[in-house]
């Protein structure tokens, strides 16, 4: 790897000293350049409000409007080169984007875990550490050559509201408080901050490592369902449901992560399109939030919005929509060397038609340029910047590729386990046979949105290393398993001392543009399963690849299937990882980060953006918060091979008083409940009312093991339209086998105990409220101390 180094800065020599064809310079501002180094926008010690004024001042019109599009071309008189925004990071740096190349001395990435799988770690450090690393190896990718941008259109932080919904494996989950942590870890870990926030990276002297970009603004989460597409779908989505479910993790990415992009949906609003909003764009993502990067478009919803939604007459009038919306620049899905998005095709027509000023498009370029010098792309040479040394050795690192393995122990969850059937003995399992369509294919680990691994193992490949006798059967022709092998495969399990199952789901069942259907396995998988089962000598392991919960109930009866472990999609280091916890080298200790539902669930149609339960309609609601319906698996469930016990050491406030004017609810004219909005007990008295739990965890098994605690609240008097619980806090532990530790916990009323009212202020209750972890409760109270009552109209559905 060090002679690859030194390729790579010799390399870099060569193109810096002009020693190489290339037809233009590959960054701005080149210092052997006389012709452009004393350009004002290239002094680096003048603020970068000034260097991007002077650069846009710069500019023709038209060279204006071709940078409004995602491939920006070359401007040659001022030393820019061209600049591709659109780069994909979900998982690991990808070539699925138009940024990326790994066609020179990098030929492959890290492939981390599928981002469902890493939530169910629990972990915000591991998180963090992983968009870290994918920001260094996208940082070592530029700095090689291959790449002609550094902002990446990840994470994805919608909730996955829908088991259905084909990307709900790009989601932390359904949780907002989760989806939340998980951006602001992994914008932190991929813009080279530091894990506590600290020093943000927004001055000259300290650039982006990589720009984050936080996605799909706001209330996504269908793709192509029962003849509505993102492309025609109208939510309709209440102010209570967006306060408390579909903005907060937007809200946390700006102002805690600050990301320094952020895409905007397809789909419209309460029948404004995302990219045309400037209530959203505007008013609330830079007025209320502070945001200060970019806004990109999905891949042509910018068109989308003319073709599929005729939300304007002309596409003169939608430029001047979205410009004015707060949108500045607008992805257009397509591979040419310069491709004309809606933008950069209407624009100029827009402006002589006067339904666009250049003051529009300047304010857009402000933002777009402002990203590409905090990333050091108008500093020179990059080998002599912050991030310089940062080369192909950083590229699948050992540290990495250890990491991918860390990242998918951690998230496998162990969901059922019988007769403690794990782990397997590794001295005494002579034979084990892996039947199954996922069981001997790499491309199935990563899910979508991956780049090329720097290596991968099947689950096949890792199990023959423990056990030499292994014989394999994919049982099925493919994972759609239209047709069985079932002779085979039930006589293979006859003849071993285990059988290992490995079924689930893959990108031809859930992925981008295809939502599920059903819940259940597809096609005869469940068929095969329950013969196999019923055949070997022994209850099988069944193993599920799969984004998106499944219906398996049949297999959680069944006494012939002993264990259970869903494995998401765990990525290049993934069959290692599962072949681990199988022997017990590992102790599973992940948990689901969304509920498994059962089949019946399909008949609520996808559409219904609603949250809350409502008994009027039989409408069970949707997401833990708020579900009231049967499930297979609860958020949050997760077994062990270790037992934990868990005890409140200590609570250091058990009522909450608040001496401020209390307003007073009516619920259907019978109950009155006192309420207290918490923008009305205001910043520094929340601060005051923050108390400390400190929970006490003992593994009384006899592993060791890596456990996340989840702290959970609910009202002991549950309202209608309250969540029936809610996650206020979770952390992860390592104990060894009879030890005991302690976490604790920061509660803040304010944030963790309020709620959204009708009109999407989140609001306090008096009351008793219940703090939960494991099987045991702790009661507190909050208590108003009235100095004004006001009676407000009756207000129902809170």
């Amino acid at each position: 790897m060090k002679i690859l180094g030194s390729i790579f800065i010799l390399l870099m020599i060569m193109i810096t000293t002009g020693t190489t064809a290339a037809t233009e310079s590959p960054f701005a501002c080149d210092a052997l350049n006389p012709s452009t180094n004393s350009y004002i926008f290239c002094n680096i010690s003048l603020p970068i409000s000034e260097r991007v004024a002077n650069l846009i001042s710069l500019l023709t019109l038209e060279e204006k409007i071709g940078h409004l599009g995602n491939t920006a071309p070359a401007i040659r008189r001022l030393g820019i080169p061209s600049y591709e925004w659109w780069s994909e990071a979900l998982h690991g740096v990808s070539n699925k984007g138009l940024g990326i190349r790994f066609d020179g001395l990098i030929r492959s990435a890290t492939s981390f875990p599928q981002v469902i799988l890493t939530a169910a770690s629990f972990d915000t450090h591991i998180w963090y550490r992983i968009g870290q690393a994918i920001g260094i190896e996208a940082r070592a990718v530029y700095n090689a050559g291959q790449a002609s941008g550094m902002t990446f259109w990840a994470p994805n932080i919608n909730i996955f509201r829908d088991p259905r919904w084909g990307r709900g494996q790009e989601t932390p989950g359904e949780d907002p408080m989760v989806t939340s942590k998980y951006a602001v870890s992994y914008v932190r870990g991929i813009q080279g901050d530091s894990f506590e926030g600290g020093k943000i990276n927004d001055d000259n002297k300290h650039i982006l490592q990589a720009s984050a970009c936080c996605k799909h603004f706001t209330a996504y989460d269908l793709d192509n369902w029962n003849g509505y597409t993102r492309y025609n779908f109208d939510a309709h989505v209440s102010l209570k449901d967006l306060a408390d479910t579909y903005q907060p993790p937007f809200k946390s990415c700006v102002e805690e992560g600050k990301a320094s992009g952020l895409m905007c949906a397809y789909n419209r609003v309460n029948g404004v399109p995302s990219c045309a909003d400037f209530n959203f764009l505007t008013n609330t993502i830079r007025g209320k939030w502070g945001f200060n990067g970019y806004i990109t478009s999905d891949s042509d919803s910018v068109s989308t919005i003319y073709t599929n939604q005729s939300y304007s007459k002309t596409p003169e009038e939608l430029v001047g929509e979205v410009l004015r919306a707060g949108m500045d620049v607008n992805c257009a899905a397509c591979g040419e060397e310069y491709c004309d998005s809606f933008l950069q095709a209407h624009t100029r027509s827009a402006i002589h038609q006067k339904k666009v000023s250049e003051v529009d498009i300047n304010r857009a370029l402000s933002n777009l340029f402002t990203t590409r010098m905090r990333l050091g792309l108008f500093n020179g040479n990059p080998i002599q910047q912050q991030f310089g040394a940062i080369g192909p050795s950083h590229v699948c690192s050992a540290n990495h590729q250890t990491l991918a393995l860390e990242a998918a122990r951690d998230g496998i969850v162990l969901l059922k386990n019988a007769g403690k059937l794990l782990p397997l003995s590794k001295s005494e399992t002579q034979t084990i046979a892996v039947i199954g369509p996922n069981a001997n294919n790499v491309q199935t680990l990563t899910g979508n949105y991956n780049g090329p691994p720097c290596k991968s193992v099947t689950p096949v490949e890792a199990l023959k290393s423990y056990v030499r006798d292994t014989l394999y059967h994919p049982g099925c022709d493919a994972v759609p398993c239209n047709s069985l092998a079932m002779n085979e495969a039930v006589e293979l399990a006859k003849s071993v001392d285990y059988v290992i199952m490995i079924m689930g789901l893959d990108q031809t069942q859930e992925r981008e543009e295809f939502d599920r259907i059903d819940l259940v396995l597809p096609g005869k998988q469940q068929h095969l399963i329950s013969r196999v089962a019923k055949a070997a000598k022994k209850p099988v392991i069944l193993v599920l690849l799969s984004g998106g919960p499944i219906d398996i109930s049949f297999a959680k009866d069944d006494r012939n299937v002993g264990s259970i472990i869903w494995a998401g999609y765990p990525g290049e280091a993934g069959g290692i990882a599962l072949a681990e916890i199988i022997f017990g080298d590992q102790n599973p200790g992940g948990r689901l980060p969304v509920t498994w539902y059962p089949q019946e669930f399909t008949n609520i149609p996808m559409t219904d953006m609603r949250m809350r339960a409502d008994s009027a309609t039989a409408y069970p609601g949707r997401t833990y918060r708020f579900y009231k319906g049967r499930k297979v698996f609860d958020f949050g469930y997760g077994l062990s091979y270790s037992t934990y016990l868990y005890e409140f050491v200590n609570v250091n406030r058990k009522t909450i008083y608040l001496n401020r004017f209390t307003n007073i609810l009516a619920i259907n004219d019978k109950i009155s409940t006192n309420f207290l909005s918490v923008s009305e007990v205001g910043t520094d008295y929340c601060e005051k009312l923050k108390f400390s739990v400190t929970i006490g965890v003992k593994n009384s098994g006899v592993m060791s093991g890596k456990h996340p605690v989840l702290l959970f609240a609910r009202q002991t008097q549950i309202k209608v339209g309250s969540p029936i619980i809610q996650l206020i806090g979770f952390q992860t532990v390592k104990t060894g086998a009879g030890e005991r530790s302690e976490v604790e916990f920061v509660v803040s009323p304010c944030e963790h105990l309020s709620k959204a009212d009708e009109n999407g202020l989140m609001v306090i209750e008096e009351g008793s409220y219940l703090l939960a972890v494991g099987e045991i409760e702790y009661e507190i109270s909050i208590i108003f101390e009235t100095i004004l009552g006001i009676k407000y109209p009756q207000m129902t559905n809170m």
